[in-house]
């Protein structure tokens, strides 16, 4: 079962949801962060599956959703991550970041890493710099610039072809924020994200798909040094891991969470 919290944005009152829960309200809490211009919605089928051990909660990052009206920041993103585990998660959760939301959530693990009992990283294992930085500053640009009418039909066609409708119709309806995601994407490009994931030194697991090789080729330097890590590789998977493979992420997650200190 789904519940909403609501909040009003500028412009026409009209309550919108901000994020929503699903599992009992006493279990240990996972907050899920979504990918670029995309919205909690993309996290329902992961959600679905760990329910019923784990009260899981995902919400819209700043540019998004139910935040599109509010600038996308690392910092406003990490502090709306935060509030949601002060608020929903008792002050400590898991955490699990897919693409855009993985780079946000070490952010948050970086800079209170006693609020995260455990980091989950999902397509998120590539530093932004260097020569990543200009391919990251290339497909900013090109969300930026794309039509967004045409590029989002396209979108719709393609969730629909290549996912069932339980998965598919809750991302259509959310909507696209490509704009959003280009300034958000700006923001993580050239930021080095290594030492905040060091700073953290708790317990992380980086999941990528066989299919991502952008983020799975990455991964091995990314997280050089980092202690306390374990990797998945999910097959036949693409970047879109929660979509195209939710049991096999729930599970990795499932095992990773029951493996965690108390």
């Amino acid at each position: 079962m789904l519940t909403a919290d609501r909040r009003t944005l500028p412009g026409p009152a009209r309550p919108v949801e901000n994020r929503e829960a699903a599992g009992p309200a006493d279990a240990p809490p996972i907050v899920f962060v979504h990918g670029t211009r995309l919205t909690r919605s993309s996290w329902r089928a992961v959600a679905a599956h760990l329910a019923p051990e784990f009260r899981c909660i995902s919400l819209d990052l700043p540019a998004h959703g139910a935040r599109a009206g509010e600038p996308f920041t690392l910092d406003a993103a990490a502090a709306a991550v935060e509030a949601v585990i002060d608020a929903a998660g008792g002050g400590r959760a898991i955490v699990v970041g897919h693409s855009l939301g993985g780079y946000v959530a070490i952010t948050v693990a970086g800079r209170s890493p006693g609020r995260v009992r455990g980091l989950v990283l999902a397509g998120a294992t590539t530093e932004p710099r260097g020569a990543a930085a200009a391919a990251f500053r290339l497909f900013a640009w090109a969300l930026g610039a794309l039509p967004e009418g045409p590029v989002d039909a396209l979108n719709s066609w393609w969730f629909r072809r290549r996912y069932p409708a339980q998965i598919a119709e809750p991302i259509i309806a959310d909507g696209y924020w490509s704009r959003g995601g280009a300034e958000a994407v700006r923001a993580i490009a050239g930021t080095t994200f290594r030492d905040r994931l060091a700073a953290y030194r708790g317990p992380i697991l980086a999941i990528n798909g066989d299919l991502d090789l952008v983020f799975r080729l990455g991964e091995r330097s990314f997280l050089h040094g980092i202690p306390h890590v374990t990797r998945r590789v999910l097959r036949w998977t693409t970047h879109l891991s929660p979509m195209d493979r939710p049991e096999a992420l729930a599970s990795a997650v499932r095992a990773f969470a029951r493996g965690l200190p108390a």
